[in-house]
């Protein structure tokens, strides 16, 4: 199974791949994502061969705090939910050894780690027009008032995500004119990344680690732009004792 990890002080931040799983085309091979219409079986399959490469708190993938992603705004404390997988697109915790996990196809994943608790965020255009960052830097502080450090993972970047003239001038109208980008093509694109680092900056994070690759120009990621349909690659964040 393949993967990239950062560490950020006793945080892992883990980023999957497409790579050594057993899902068939269009989700070839390492599919995490259960809200396809891949064989369930076969996601769980690879799961587990996902928590075993990573291994120590991350090995069982039962343990996994997951969101229902809604492209909404809403934040979750992982010790203060109950059971079962709620709509939310971001997720903290104060918790050692719980691992957080938020699924991805071209939108960015962010992780957020502090001296005493990590979050997870789900930002596509949607969740930054709204302020999840903004409000996920928020409920991390308030359970956590350290500095908060960020990590943005693999995502469309703006020469192949072409993007609409109204929600662009929208959405520069909050963040600023960064998030204004072109395609390969000379179309009007929204660079999803600069939108990313000015919504942190407004939060007040502004220490944040870019791992700069596209899924759509990427082989070895899921795109949703690139394939419509298509697997998902996971983002797991845990702090380990």
């Amino acid at each position: 199974m393949g993967f990239l990890e950062v560490s950020v002080g006793a945080a892992r931040v883990v980023f999957t791949d497409r790579h050594g799983g057993v899902s068939e085309p269009p989700y070839d091979t390492a599919n995490l994502g259960l809200l396809t219409e891949d064989d369930p079986d076969r996601v769980a399959e690879n799961r587990r061969r996902a928590g075993r490469a990573v291994g120590g708190a991350v090995s069982e993938p039962d343990g996994w705090f997951r969101v229902r992603q809604v492209h909404g705004v809403e934040v979750v404390v992982a010790e203060r939910t109950p059971g079962g997988v709620p709509d939310a697109d971001a997720a903290v915790t104060l918790e050692t050894t719980r691992p957080l996990v938020v699924l991805t196809a071209d939108c960015a994943p962010v992780a957020l780690v502090s001296e005493n608790a990590v979050g997870v965020v789900h930002a596509g255009w949607r969740g930054l027009a709204g302020g999840i960052i903004e409000a996920a830097v928020n409920v991390q502080r308030s359970v956590d008032d350290t500095p908060v450090r960020a990590v943005l993972g693999p995502c469309i970047q703006p020469e192949r995500y072409a993007f609409g003239a109204a929600e662009l001038d929208s959405l520069a109208a909050r963040l600023g004119p960064t998030v204004r980008g072109r395609t390969s093509d000379g179309e009007p694109a929204l660079d999803l990344r600069a939108g990313v680092r000015a919504a942190l900056a407004v939060a007040g994070v502004t220490d944040l680690s870019d791992i700069d690759v596209c899924t759509a120009a990427s082989p070895d990621h899921f795109s949703y732009r690139r394939d419509g349909i298509t697997g998902r690659q996971a983002m797991i964040v845990v702090r380990e004792p």
